[in-house]
């Protein structure tokens, strides 16, 4: 069953996480205390996230590092633009609008 990507970043701690590993890859415990968090719930929400496919992790001693991948949020991009583009359009139209009402 595919993952509903709006729905894993829904979840506010899961924002915190991604804002946390957009500064630095972190471990397990680093990101728990970063955040405030117990290791058992921050395990839970990057297990959510990896299986998604937002963050991936390597071994690093014994250490599991956790890193922001990029695709999905590619694929976020992709999905955003016609609005982003809708948005100009009626931006645009607004600017000439108030131009004309200053002439």
């Amino acid at each position: 069953m595919p993952v509903d990507a709006f729905a894993v970043l829904a979840e506010p701690t899961r924002r915190r996480i991604l804002d946390q590993l957009r500064r630095s890859e972190s471990s397990v415990g680093e990101l728990a205390d970063a955040l405030s968090i117990s290791q058992p719930t921050m395990s839970k929400h990057l297990k959510v996230l990896r299986e998604a496919g937002f963050i991936s992790c390597r071994t690093a001693a014994q250490h599991r590092i956790y890193r922001i991948e990029a695709r999905p949020f590619e694929a976020f991009d992709e999905w955003l633009e016609p609005y982003r583009r809708l948005w100009i359009h009626h931006l645009d139209a607004l600017e000439r609008h108030l131009d004309n009402q200053e002439s």
